[in-house]
């Protein structure tokens, strides 16, 4: 089998990360450091995210606040092959780099990595491995899960649609017509903050009702303002 150079440029949506970004990026710079290129936009921070995120980044994009488009924004300037979503608060696996090259040498479109939450609470761990279950059986991926995808089939199905919330809900839906998601065993960390803001159960019941009332066809937008009561709404978020 003939192995395909990987060129990885990863897309990082931030918004007033100062406390996060610095790691999050500094966990990127081997990446940087083998030829992968690390795009950083920034939805209108009133922090110091850019000037903490210029020296661990290639690039950073201003883009209108909300996680749609500001990725939409990144991948336009990305020059990378496969593109990689990422969230400030998810770090990647030592191994990524080479499950990433697996799934370039894979016939699959589109992937994500299996995702478990900071802190030891074994509640935590449950809802890693879950949404990871639940994953797999369904073919949608969310971006705690850092999406990644080939450049020419992100094109094809025309990116994030402008939505305020479940963009990554609706992008794994339109890919699952190109093929069924490359998962990755290796685990993402993702940070349990949201989780310990709001308390696990009372996250875990609206996370499921929000996806319940959006299969549903309820207006994303309505759906957003329940998620982010305190966010006052953009045109996508």
């Amino acid at each position: 089998m003939v192995t395909v150079p990987l060129h990885v440029s990863f897309v990082v949506p931030v918004l007033n990360e100062s406390v996060s970004i610095a790691a999050a990026l500094e966990g990127l710079q081997a990446w940087r450091e083998a030829g992968h290129e690390v795009i950083v936009v920034d939805g209108g921070s009133q922090d110091n995210t850019i000037s903490l995120a210029e020296p661990l980044c290639d690039r950073v994009v201003q883009a209108p606040k909300g996680r749609a488009s500001q990725m939409n924004a990144g991948a336009a300037f990305a020059g990378g092959e496969v593109l990689v979503f990422l969230h400030a608060d998810t770090h990647l696996p030592s191994d990524g780099i080479e499950n990433l090259q697996r799934f370039v040498d894979s016939p699959a479109a589109w992937g994500r990595f299996d995702v478990r939450l900071s802190g030891d609470r074994w509640l935590y761990r449950l809802i890693g491995e879950l949404m990871n279950a639940r994953s797999r059986l369904t073919g949608i991926c969310t971006g705690d899960q850092a999406i990644f995808v080939r450049r020419a089939m992100f094109q094809e199905v025309g990116g994030f649609e402008p939505l305020p919330l479940m963009e990554d809900v609706a992008l794994s839906r339109r890919l699952l017509g190109l093929s069924r998601p490359y998962c990755i065993s290796s685990q993402a960390l993702t940070d349990s903050r949201r989780w310990e803001k709001h308390g696990p159960w009372k996250t875990i019941l609206l996370m499921w009702r929000l996806r319940w009332r959006y299969w549903r066809g309820e207006d994303p937008a309505t759906l957003a303002r329940i998620y982010y009561p305190d966010v006052a709404p953009t045109p996508d978020r």
